[in-house]
């Protein structure tokens, strides 16, 4: 046998012995890949890939290609997945009822607000409570502030009575459209589009780069920019999973995902921004801005909605968040 054989069997079979050394991460979500989410996930897997010098392999799965928002949970929970992005509203269903405190409307003014408790204590502190679910979190991920959208105007609070409106599982959303003296929807993001179309359901609420990237403006003729609620993401692993990798490796990972977070909450607005003149430019939604007076009437509306779910959310975890944010539901 010639040596260049034999080396080039030594080179296959290195390559053979590093492939069958990695490890694959499936990380599954439920929007598109060009949403802010969708970036990051992506940005993730490659940070991951280099920093690990290959010992890793993120597989990203991206709109609901392997399980639908319904499933992603239990998926991650038996070892089906390793890694979710899942919207925050989600981790009341699994008995983390804390988490729903991102769901109160207008509960942050801006992205200051918000930062304060996704990158302060309060936040570190709600990602623990997921350890006793065998979930482990690693990070916020922004997305944005949410509109409504229907095929009615929707300027005043009356213009919301009697519609229906699609919503993530949250009691907290349950009681925020309640007060408006709509009727909420629970289902499935995959499924929206279809039940707009068809009528199943008269608006929703979204931040404009879901709204615009799972093509909503085909099938709502209005936007009304009321910025009432925020929606962000939480990233996690299986903790079992996690705990299983080698130190060294969850270190590289760790800081892969420290720089996606900085990667993520930094193309968010500018996504949002390029979702919004997208939707413009299409000429098949208008785009409405409410008036001081208007947002007013909308945040005096919904104010009721704190008290409400105080002492399913959790007071203590509440009056952490105000004093942080100097929101007053009783002030309104």
């Amino acid at each position: 046998m010639k040596i260049s054989q034999i080396l080039a069997g030594i080179v296959l079979g290195s390559a053979v012995l590093a492939a069958s050394a990695q490890t694959v991460i499936k990380f599954s979500h439920v929007v598109a890949v060009d949403t802010p989410k969708g970036k990051a996930a992506v940005f993730f897997a490659q940070k991951a890939s280099e920093l690990t010098k290959g010992k890793i392999k993120v597989e990203v799965y991206a709109n609901s290609a392997l399980y639908k928002d319904k499933e992603e949970m239990e998926a991650l929970q038996i070892g089906s997945v390793q890694m979710l992005a899942p919207s925050l509203a989600k981790f009341g269903p699994l008995g983390v009822k804390e988490f729903e405190a991102f769901d109160l409307p207008f509960i942050f003014d801006d992205k200051a607000d918000l930062h304060k408790i996704t990158q302060g204590a309060v936040g570190a502190s709600l990602m623990a409570k997921l350890e006793p679910k065998g979930i482990k979190g690693l990070a916020f991920w922004d997305n944005g502030f949410k509109s409504f959208s229907a095929n009615v105007p929707l300027k005043n609070v009356a213009d919301f009575k009697g519609k229906k409106f699609r919503i993530q599982s949250s009691k907290v959303l349950e009681e925020e459209i309640r007060a408006l003296g709509g009727i909420a929807q629970v289902m499935a993001f995959s499924e929206v589009y279809q039940a707009l179309q068809t009528g199943v359901v008269d608006g929703t609420e979204n931040p404009i780069s879901n709204f615009y990237t799972q093509k909503m403006h085909e099938v709502q003729k209005h936007l009304s920019l009321t910025n009432h609620g925020y929606l962000g993401y939480a990233v996690i692993v299986n903790k079992k999973f996690w705990d299983g990798l080698p130190a060294d490796v969850r270190g590289q990972l760790e800081q892969a995902m420290k720089e996606a977070t900085v990667y993520a909450n930094k193309i968010a607005q500018e996504e949002n921004d390029l979702a919004l003149a997208g939707v413009r430019k299409s000429g098949k939604t208008t785009v409405y801005e409410p008036t001081k007076e208007e947002r007013m009437a909308l945040k005096k509306a919904m104010a009721p909605v704190h008290i409400k779910m105080a002492d399913r959310v959790g007071k203590d975890t509440l009056q952490t968040i105000y004093k942080e944010t100097g929101f007053d539901p009783n002030a309104l």
